[in-house]
């Protein structure tokens, strides 16, 4: 394997992703006769180290939370390969991947639509425990579940009351505490603050940091907040169109990032200073449809920097020494 490849950033990763390709058949026309193939993901790589959180950032539709979600196999990856402590998950049967579900969890993004209305908080937290035998006794179980309302900063008093008797954040709370009850090594967070309000996204982005020191949690957080990802990242993968675009440790990319892309996100965060002021730089066009994406850079159409090589060639995610770290940027000109 090519030593600038993202496999580089660590020697013994906890997950690596190699080649992941999600891609969805969807039928239109009269009788669905004409098929489309809709290009979600293509060919994704990157590591994550044990206790590290590898933000992912892109606009919406660029394939983040399908590329999350094809991790864990909640949807069936096309193609390509998932390494979880160096085995390929991708090759494990339904029944074994099951069983490795308990250290590979997810907090969804809407904690209103994710748990069951019809089922307590002690219900709910109590589910997975059984699933996994886990804590076989009541009393064990019972102690297990007012460790982990303890933990998420919720009373214990809630495993007698309904999601619905709950405010959003509080709600989040209990998606956090679901998904630690088995105690898992890895975690999938796909934007779960971005359906919060501002005030509690703090909370639960503090809570999440604390559970991680406090547990040697590994996190893959997903957002389009580029302002919280940087808080909580150690390292930054930007998405645009079903590919990465650009990895590189969370304060290098947003102080040097190399990618056309990534610099037009930055530039769009807003300045809290009134007197600062920062070129905003406007992309041209709309986001190709992932049906039929451009050949050569996807990024090409919109690109400020494009040139004919752009066009033709589709650039590889190449590293660059940045002083801090591997920075990575699938660009033909990043880096000259």
């Amino acid at each position: 394997m090519s030593t600038n490849h993202p496999s580089a950033l660590s020697d013994q990763p906890l997950l690596s992703v190699r080649s992941l390709t999600k891609e969805f058949v969807s039928k239109s026309g009269f009788f669905g006769g004409v098929q489309q193939t809709v290009k979600a993901v293509t060919s994704v790589s990157f590591d994550i180290k044990k206790g590290e959180t590898l933000g992912l950032v892109g606009e919406s539709g660029c394939g983040k939370s399908t590329l999350g979600r094809s991790i864990l196999r909640l949807i069936e990856p096309t193609s390509g390969n998932v390494f979880f402590k160096g085995q390929d998950i991708t090759l494990l049967a339904s029944e074994e991947m099951r069983k490795l579900r308990r250290n590979m969890q997810i907090i969804f993004q809407d904690p209103y639509a994710s748990l069951n209305p019809r089922m307590t908080v002690g219900e709910i937290l109590s589910e997975p425990l059984e699933i996994h035998d886990l804590f076989p006794s009541r009393a064990e179980r019972v102690k297990r579940i007012q460790s982990l309302l303890d933990m998420c900063g919720l009373r214990r008093e809630a495993v007698e009351r309904y999601p619905h008797e709950f405010s959003g954040g509080q709600r989040q709370r209990i998606c956090i505490a679901r998904a630690l009850a088995v105690e898992p090594e890895f975690i999938v967070c796909d934007e779960p603050v971005s359906a919060l309000d501002v005030s509690i996204q703090a909370q639960i982005v503090n809570l999440l940091q604390d559970l991680q020191k406090e547990l040697g949690l590994t996190y893959l957080f997903i957002a389009h907040d580029l302002k919280v990802v940087e808080h909580i990242s150690d390292r930054v993968a930007v998405m645009y169109l079903g590919q990465v675009a650009e990895i590189a440790r969370s304060e290098e990319l947003y102080t040097n990032p190399q990618h056309p892309y990534t610099r037009a996100l930055l530039s769009a965060i807003p300045i809290p200073d009134p007197d600062y002021r920062k070129e905003r730089i406007i992309l041209r066009g709309d986001v190709p449809s992932p049906k039929s994406p451009p050949a050569g850079c996807r990024f090409h159409p919109r690109c400020p920097q494009a040139q004919e090589r752009c066009q033709k060639e589709q650039p590889e995610l190449r590293s660059m020494d940045s002083g801090v770290g591997v920075h990575y940027s699938a660009c033909h000109f990043s880096g000259l």
